[in-house]
């Protein structure tokens, strides 16, 4: 018996997110589907982030247990030629037993894309929320400057969480404008359900002048989800990646 990791990239436009479910079809769905044909096993993946409908990954993780002699690192080659071209696993390798993708010490990376422009661009509604009105990125920047650090993230999460402690930190947090694409890119230890989209609604009404930039803290030290601002679509949102590390 050995543990295989992978790292998957997915288009999550057509799933109803990464964790199975009755309502429709699932990432997780389709790795387990394919990975039970190819190793002619029954195989459960454990993944490490359960991403919502719609959201996407260049970097989501994954282990499994198998009995296969293929080699791990060539798992990634064997599974793409079976599954879908809106999945792709990006790289696979052998893990200690015990390794277990959601009680590692990491790092998670989103990444959040606003299209800003006076009419929507056809190309980019895949992947980026449209606004219409003019958005001011050093506002929203002055705003995510109060997020920075360790805090009680608790108003910025919808109410199905049922993590323990509310209590993040976030590590990095910028607000940049390349043309028309505003690009929020957080990476933190560890996120709420729903945090990073509620994090983007929020700063998007900053940028709209409907908060001021200090309002931020208000938000955060009244831990009441309905001080924040809407929860940004999905199709804006990507997970990068999550680092474990060197030896990981």
């Amino acid at each position: 018996m050995k543990r295989v990791k992978i790292v998957v990239a997915y288009d999550g436009t057509m799933y109803c997110g990464w964790q199975v479910q009755e309502n429709g079809i699932t990432v997780e769905e389709i790795l387990n589907k394919k990975l039970s044909e190819l190793l002619r096993e029954d195989i459960i993946i454990i993944g490490a982030s359960r991403t919502d409908s719609g959201v996407h990954a260049l970097g989501n993780v994954a282990v499994f247990d198998t009995e296969s002699r293929i080699p791990p690192e060539k798992m990634s080659y064997a599974l793409n030629q079976r599954l879908p071209e809106d999945i792709v696993i990006q790289h696979s390798c052998e893990v200690p037993l015990d390794w277990h993708p959601r009680y590692q010490d990491c790092s998670k990376t989103y990444e959040y894309k606003i299209y800003n422009h006076h009419f929507p661009n056809p190309l980019a509604r895949r992947y980026s929320h449209f606004v219409y009105y003019p958005l001011d990125i050093e506002k929203m920047q002055q705003a995510a400057d109060f997020l920075k650090g360790e805090h009680d993230f608790k108003s910025f999460c919808s109410k199905r969480g049922q993590q323990l402690t509310s209590v993040r930190e976030i590590y990095e947090l910028t607000v940049t404008k390349k043309e028309d694409m505003i690009t929020i890119h957080i990476r933190g230890n560890g996120f709420l359900y729903n945090m990073v989209r509620i994090i983007a609604g929020t700063l998007i009404k900053v940028g709209l002048g409907v908060y001021p930039p200090d309002y931020v803290k208000e938000i955060l030290q009244g831990l009441d989800r309905n001080l924040a601002g809407p929860k940004a679509p999905a199709c804006g949102l990507t997970l990068v990646g999550i680092n474990y590390g060197k030896n990981s």
